[in-house]
C-alpha cells in the first residue's frame, strides 16, 4: 500500500506530465495555425475548390468538419461535384469491408481527375491505421498523394503545404495513441445541430471489432474544453448537441483524474458532464453516441431521468441476444443481465424510448443464438435497429475463428431479422398518432420543397406543411399518420 508521501509524489509527477503534453500540444497547434496562413498565401486568388466524402461513422463526420475548418481557413472553398475539385479528402471508416470496396472504387473514378486536373488526393481516417490496406495503395494507386491517420488529423495543414511546395507524397501514419489536440478551426455542417467529440479510442477490444487497433485507447478531452465548446455552440445559436465517443459513457473512468487536481466543477464521470452540460443556457437537446451496456451505471440513469435537456432515446448496442455469442464477443454482459439493465432503465427514465445495433452471423452463431436475438428484440421494442451483416476485419480475433457463418446463412436470418424489426416500428409508429410532438425543424424535405421536416426528442423523423421561419426553432407537431420511416403531422394551433 502506498504511503501519503508517495501517493503525493505520484500525484505531482501526473500533474508535471499532463501540463508537459498540454504544452507540447500547444506547440503544435501553433505549427499548424502557421501553415494554414503559408498555405493560405500560396493560394492567394486563385478561387480553389475542396471535396470531402466521409465514408463512416458521427466520429468520422466531426473529424471531416475539423477538415473541412481547416482547408476554408488556407483558402479552400467546398464543392459536392468531384469534377471542379481541386483538393479531394477521403475520410474512411474499417468498421465494414464495403467500406474499402467503396473507397478503392471512387479512388479510380478519381484517377481521370488528376491528369487532368492535377488534383491532390489524400486519405485519412481508420482505414490508413491498417497497414495492408496503406500498402495496396501505395501499390495499386500511386498517384495519391497523402495518406494521414486518426492520429495526424491535425497535421493536414503541414501534409498540404508541403504537397505544394515539394509534390513529395506523404504517408503520415502513426501506430501509438495520438494526443488530444484543442483550437483548431472547425465547420459545421449544419447551424442548429452539432457533434462534440468528448473522447477518443476503446478499451473494450470486442473480438469483432477493429476500432481499438485503429483509434488507439480511451483519452478523454477535458471537461473544461467540453463545456467551453457547447457553451461556443449555445451562444452561435445551435439547439442540439450529440456527444461522441467509441464508448461514451466510460468518460474519465480511463484517465483517473481525481485527486490529480484536474476536476472542473465538479466532473469526474460521465455523469457528472451530462449534468453540467445539462445547466448550459441555449441548448435545448441533448444526444449521446454509443455507450456501452456495461458502463451504464446508476449515476448515468439518474442522470438522464433527471436532465429535461437529456433526450429519452437512449442507443443500447445489444450486438448479440445469445449470452454465448456475447462471451465470444467479449461484450461482457450476458443476455439477462441486458434485460435487467432495459427494466431498470423503463423503471427509472419516463417516456424511455430504445435504439441498439446487432451484429447477424458472426462466428459460431447457431439457429438458437439467432432466437436469442430475436427473442431479445421482441421483449424490448426498439424504436430503431441498425442491423449488419458480420464482415470479417484483419487483425481482430474474430478473423482468426474457424467457425465463420455461410453468407447464404448470413442473409437469410438478417432478412428474417428485417422483417420482425419492421413490423415492430409499423406498430410502434401507430403509438405517435394523436400526440404532440416537439419537433427541431431542420429545413425543408428531400422529396418535396413545400413541406418541412424535422426530428422528436425520440428522433422520429417528422414530415409536415409549415413556414420556413419555423427552421431552426422547435416547435409542437400535431401527428396524424405514420409511414414507416416517416411521420406526418401538422402544426397544433396555437389556440
Amino acid at each position: 500500500m502506498k504511503t501519503e508521501k508517495e501517493a503525493k509524489k505520484e500525484d505531482c509527477e501526473q500533474i508535471t506530465k499532463k501540463e508537459k503534453n498540454e504544452e507540447e500540444t500547444k506547440e503544435e497547434i501553433e505549427k499548424q495555425k502557421k501553415h494554414i496562413e503559408e498555405v493560405k498565401e500560396i493560394n492567394k486568388s486563385k478561387k480553389l475548390k475542396y471535396i470531402i466524402q466521409t465514408l463512416g461513422c458521427q466520429l468520422n463526420e466531426n473529424d471531416s468538419e475539423k477538415i473541412s475548418g481547416m482547408l476554408e481557413k488556407m483558402g479552400y472553398e467546398k464543392t459536392e461535384n468531384v469534377k471542379e475539385a481541386d483538393l479531394a479528402i477521403f475520410n474512411t471508416c474499417c468498421v465494414r469491408e464495403n467500406a474499402e470496396d467503396k473507397l478503392f472504387g471512387k479512388l479510380g473514378e478519381l484517377k481521370k481527375e488528376k491528369e487532368t486536373r492535377g488534383t491532390i488526393i489524400a486519405i485519412g481516417g481508420c482505414m490508413m491505421q491498417e497497414k495492408h490496406i496503406t500498402e495496396k495503395i501505395q501499390e495499386s494507386y500511386p498517384y495519391v498523394d497523402i495518406i494521414f491517420g486518426t492520429h495526424t488529423l491535425h497535421k493536414i495543414p503541414e501534409n498540404i503545404h508541403k504537397i505544394l511546395e515539394k509534390r513529395k507524397k506523404i504517408k503520415d501514419v502513426i501506430y501509438i495513441d495520438g494526443e488530444v489536440y484543442e483550437g483548431l478551426p472547425i465547420k459545421r455542417d449544419s447551424n442548429i445541430k452539432a457533434s462534440v467529440t468528448i473522447m477518443y479510442g476503446c478499451n473494450n477490444f470486442c473480438s469483432y471489432c477493429i476500432v481499438p487497433y485503429v483509434r488507439g485507447r480511451e483519452r478523454s478531452r477535458h471537461p473544461k474544453d467540453i463545456l467551453q465548446e457547447v457553451e461556443g455552440l449555445a451562444k452561435e445559436g445551435y439547439k442540439e448537441i450529440t456527444l461522441l465517443g467509441q464508448n461514451v459513457n466510460s468518460y474519465l473512468v480511463s484517465e483517473n483524474w481525481k485527486g490529480i487536481g484536474k476536476q472542473y466543477r465538479g466532473i469526474n464521470s460521465f455523469a457528472t458532464l451530462l449534468r453540467e452540460i445539462n445547466k448550459i443556457e441555449g441548448i435545448e437537446r441533448i444526444r449521446f453516441i454509443s455507450p456501452h451496456p456495461k458502463d451504464f451505471t446508476d449515476d448515468v440513469i439518474e442522470a438522464i431521468a433527471e436532465s429535461e435537456k437529456v433526450c429519452k432515446l437512449i442507443h443500447l448496442p445489444l450486438q448479440s441476444g445469445s449470452t454465448n455469442m456475447l462471451k465470444i464477443m467479449n461484450r461482457k454482459y450476458t443476455k439477462q443481465s441486458y434485460l435487467e439493465l432495459v427494466d431498470k432503465m423503463k423503471n427509472k427514465i419516463k417516456n424511455l424510448t430504445l435504439s441498439t445495433d446487432i451484429i447477424v452471423g458472426f462466428a459460431g452463431e447457431t439457429e438458437e443464438d439467432f432466437e436469442d436475438t430475436l427473442d431479445i428484440v421482441r421483449k424490448v421494442g426498439f424504436e430503431q435497429v441498425y442491423m449488419f451483416i458480420y464482415s470479417i476485419r484483419e487483425g481482430t480475433p474474430g478473423a482468426k475463428m474457424k467457425n465463420q457463418i455461410p453468407e447464404e446463412i448470413k442473409h437469410k436470418r438478417f432478412d428474417r431479422l428485417k422483417e420482425l424489426v419492421e413490423s415492430q416500428i409499423e406498430e410502434n409508429n401507430k403509438k405517435y398518432i394523436g400526440t404532440t410532438q416537439k419537433v427541431l425543424v431542420e429545413g425543408t424535405s428531400k422529396n418535396n420543397e413545400n413541406m418541412l421536416t424535422g426530428r422528436t426528442d425520440s428522433n422520429k423523423v417528422v414530415v409536415f406543411e409549415g413556414n420556413k421561419e419555423d427552421i431552426n426553432k422547435i416547435i409542437k407537431i400535431k401527428i396524424v399518420s405514420e409511414h414507416m420511416w416517416y411521420l406526418k403531422g401538422e402544426i397544433e394551433d396555437a389556440n
